[in-house]
């Protein structure tokens, strides 16, 4: 075989190493890009199941239904707060962290912003209850579950209110949510912002000179407000419910009430159009026509008690 006979054969055999291997490397990135998408679905996967599991989870380690009130929440809050607080378990770290992380859950389900972005996507933008913290907090929870009885609670918040624990974990919360009031009284056991808004901020007034905590913007826009409104005559009263009603019971009662009046109140105005022709008779009064027809038939009805006591 002549000189051009070799240089042509070396010549294919390159061709054909340089083919193979673009072969081979087109082959290997579409195996790592398998792999890849293989893995990002996994991921994918993962976080739908840890979001899922955390939106099921949440309002398990308090022991309510995902559609309970406001109430149901917080008084579920208190109960398990109550057996966890610090004073309840000095010395136990464990009791501590765990008080901690339900402070945690109750900023979120306890704030309605926080609760409806959290029930539409099911995460919990929270490092501290990442991973498997919130399961592991239900489990710790659930042996407290319907331990704690209603007399419990009165007495833990009439000797909370007004004490140095309090003040305490009202310095800790404020500088957790850097004076967002809000958010403190989401947190704060036993709190009510008509009660205990003047007595907060004396006790932060005088943390903030002391150099305790620093007065941030939010803190100040909202001591602002509440030094032009009236303080309470005695906020520290017990906050009792009637001794005839369980609190529950009183709040359908009320409600009861006030569907019964506005139906009267309907059926006053359907008789009235009825008889003197109206247009309107499927539309509602409005809030000035209901009250002055709510006080024209208390004033009726005072007049028929007034006849029949004759």
């Amino acid at each position: 075989m002549g000189r051009k006979g070799k240089k042509a054969r070396v010549s294919r055999q390159v061709e054909e190493e340089e083919i193979e291997s673009e072969v081979d490397e087109e082959m290997e990135s579409e195996v790592d890009e398998e792999m890849e998408s293989e893995v990002e679905g996994e991921e994918h996967q993962e976080h739908m199941r840890q979001s899922s599991a955390n939106e099921k989870s949440l309002y398990e380690v308090l022991g309510v239904e995902k559609a309970a009130s406001q109430q149901e929440i917080k008084r579920a809050y208190y109960k398990l707060a109550l057996r966890l607080h610090p004073d309840k378990n000095p010395g136990d770290e464990d009791a501590k962290e765990k008080f901690q992380q339900l402070q945690k859950v109750i900023s979120i389900l306890g704030d309605e912003e926080k609760r409806a972005v959290y029930d539409q996507t099911g995460c919990v933008d929270d490092t501290d209850l990442a991973g498997d913290v919130v399961q592991n907090l239900k489990d710790f929870l659930r042996t407290f579950y319907k331990k704690v009885t209603e007399a419990d609670i009165e007495e833990f918040e009439a000797n909370y209110r007004g004490s140095d624990s309090e003040k305490r974990d009202l310095i800790d919360l404020y500088k957790e949510w850097k004076g967002n009031m809000s958010r403190i009284f989401c947190s704060m056991l036993c709190s009510d912002p008509k009660l205990d808004s003047h007595r907060f901020k004396d006790i932060l007034d005088e943390a903030i000179s002391a150099g305790e905590v620093k007065r941030t913007k939010a803190y100040q826009k909202w001591a602002k407000r509440i030094s032009e409104t009236k303080p309470p005559t005695n906020p520290l009263k017990r906050r009792g419910k009637s001794k005839k009603e369980p609190e529950a019971d009183l709040f359908a009662i009320i409600s009861e009430r006030q569907s019964k009046r506005k139906n009267q109140v309907t059926s006053f105005l359907s008789s009235l159009e009825s008889k003197y022709g109206g247009s309107n008779a499927s539309s509602e009064p409005t809030e000035e026509e209901f009250e002055a027809i709510q006080k024209k038939l208390e004033s009726r009805r005072r007049a028929s008690k007034k006849s029949n006591q004759k």
